[in-house]
């Protein structure tokens, strides 16, 4: 059985967004104008997501979702675009054992669609269709991340 006293006692538990914001944010299209010609195929498109979680206090955490995209016609560049989007959560009232992932599931999973819609934004303003990126399963993405630093022997996913 769970050890329900690393919760803290009488409290519901919660999860809180107090911030919400757009650290960086980079677009290229290295080939304007030519690049917004028509094209007889669409351009390969290689996405990246990466998710951080920093400790700001003992209930509040900065949770950074990084998203890359690059689109390529062969070995050239179309476009690129970087996202590093991120949230201040305040969580409280969760056993110990359930931080982990309300860090890295439930906080990316909220904050998802803001930086789906700003890649999408960015996207149509440089000339192109919107980038609309697939939903991500954060469990899935948490799940190997757990596993690759078993692999390694480190047993923690949050950075030193």
């Amino acid at each position: 059985m769970a050890d329900e006293n690393n919760a803290t006692p009488g409290k519901n538990p919660s999860l809180t967004i107090l911030a919400q914001y757009t650290k960086d944010l980079s677009f290229e299209n290295p080939g304007a104008p030519r690049s917004l010609q028509s094209r007889d195929k669409a351009p390969a498109i290689n996405i990246s997501v990466n998710v951080n979680a920093n400790p700001l206090s003992d209930t509040d955490f900065d949770v950074i979702l990084s998203l890359n995209a690059d689109a390529k016609d062969g070995d050239k560049t179309v476009f690129h675009t970087e996202l590093v989007y991120g949230g201040v959560f305040r969580i409280e009232g969760f056993p110990q054992e359930h931080m982990l992932p309300v860090l890295f599931i439930e906080c990316p999973r909220m904050l998802f669609p803001f930086a789906r819609q700003i890649i999408s934004d960015v996207t149509r303003n440089g000339g192109f269709p919107p980038l609309m990126i697939d939903p991500i399963d954060f469990a899935q993405m948490f799940a190997q991340r757990v596993a690759e630093e078993q692999a390694r022997g480190n047993g923690s996913v949050m950075p030193n």
